[in-house]
């Protein structure tokens, strides 16, 4: 039911909603096809390191889309959403190391080989059930989404808002960035969590699994999508759209609105958390590189440059200067933070509305043209 109410309200307001989501169902079968059917000396082949590449993409394009679901809809401007995604990058990256057992370098059947390199005797607590996948998948969710209920709920009721939030959510990511560093923390400290062998049962090195695993990123981002326009096509999203651009009447009217902050903020990390949990196993490694500010701050530049409030625009922003980072990166990796830092500037300056934004604009000359 839920489904079918979200799926009716695309048909009835979305068109580019439907193109997206078409896009996605076209590349979902399309490019395992060309990578597991196709004869690997066939033009229309697609090797398994292409497939994995899209498959992070699809990863980043779902966490633009939580971002794009506080800041285009709610007016938050988050700068530490990528510690949601790395804090689902590492429940994943647990279970995962949970997984090797004594197949790792020290063949210690419980403890992790940085565990054994670090001289621990035991197991900590906060790893206890990580060795079951439910278990994992359920902290995905939960613990950035616990993270962004606390800190949202601290910060809406105390009505932070603006440049002083975003420097907030700057502040938190860099904290947690620090305290991942550490040895004593049980993460792996700078090297991380990595060295994956498999998930449920299947060999991460298999071409079978890394296209399973890019599916479930096209269906992540497809459903990802679908819930987030149900949100803000939905009572609640027409408050949360008021309390963005009038909060001081939307709060005179009667509505607790940092209620509908919480609310979306709380949402829009567990949908992180979950890109984060997709990003890990195709990746091979999650470290506290991932908590980094200036990954939050590209994320802001995907979402602009996509378009802010559209949701669809935000997954292409994230696609495209995804894209142009893997080519500079291999070719000119010096260059790669001045043309960050251009994007952001010609964004802000020329366009405000991003890419989405000029097409609409295009296609309203062309219908009154």
């Amino acid at each position: 039911m839920l489904t079918q109410m979200m799926l009716q309200r695309l048909m009835d307001h979305d068109r580019g909603g439907w193109v997206f989501l078409a896009v996605l169902l076209a590349i979902g079968i399309l490019v395992p096809v060309a990578n597991l059917l196709v004869p690997a000396d066939s033009f229309f082949h697609i090797p398994t390191y292409t497939v994995t590449l899209l498959g992070k993409y699809l990863c980043f394009a779902l966490l633009a889309l939580s971002l794009d679901l506080v800041w285009g809809y709610c007016g938050i401007l988050s700068l530490g959403h990528g510690a949601f995604f790395a804090l689902g990058g590492y429940a994943m990256g647990m279970y995962l190391m949970r997984q090797i057992g004594t197949r790792g370098v020290y063949g210690d059947p419980e403890l992790p080989d940085f565990m054994v390199f670090l001289n621990w005797d035991s197991l900590p607590w906060y790893w206890y059930g990580f060795d079951q996948f439910w278990f994992a998948a359920l902290m995905v969710m939960i613990v950035p989404g616990a993270l962004a209920f606390v800190f949202g709920w601290l910060a809406f009721r105390s009505r932070v808002s603006g440049v002083y939030l975003s420097i907030m959510t700057q502040a938190l990511t860099y904290a947690l960035m620090l305290a991942f560093f550490r040895n004593e923390l049980g993460f792996g400290g700078n090297n991380g969590l990595t060295d994956f062998k498999d998930i449920l049962g299947a060999s991460l090195q298999s071409d079978v699994t890394r296209v399973v695993l890019f599916v479930c990123s096209v269906v992540a981002l497809a459903l990802g999508y679908l819930v987030c326009r149900f949100i803000v096509t939905s009572k609640l999203g027409r408050v949360v759209t008021a309390v963005r651009d009038a909060e001081a009447r939307t709060r005179f009217i009667g509505y607790r609105v940092e209620h509908y902050q919480v609310c979306i903020f709380t949402v829009s990390a567990v949908i992180a958390g979950i890109a984060g949990a997709l990003y890990v196993p195709q990746v091979g490694i999650i470290n506290p590189s991932e908590f980094q500010p200036l990954n939050s701050i590209e994320l802001v530049v995907w979402v602009a440059l996509g378009g802010r409030a559209t949701l669809y625009g935000a997954a292409l922003g994230a696609g495209l200067v995804n894209y142009i980072k893997t080519v500079l990166t291999g070719a000119l990796p010096e260059v790669w933070l001045f043309v960050l830092g251009a994007l952001f500037v010609i964004v802000t300056v020329a366009l405000p509305r991003g890419v989405i934004g000029i097409w609409r604009q295009l296609r309203l000359r062309e219908n009154h043209g």
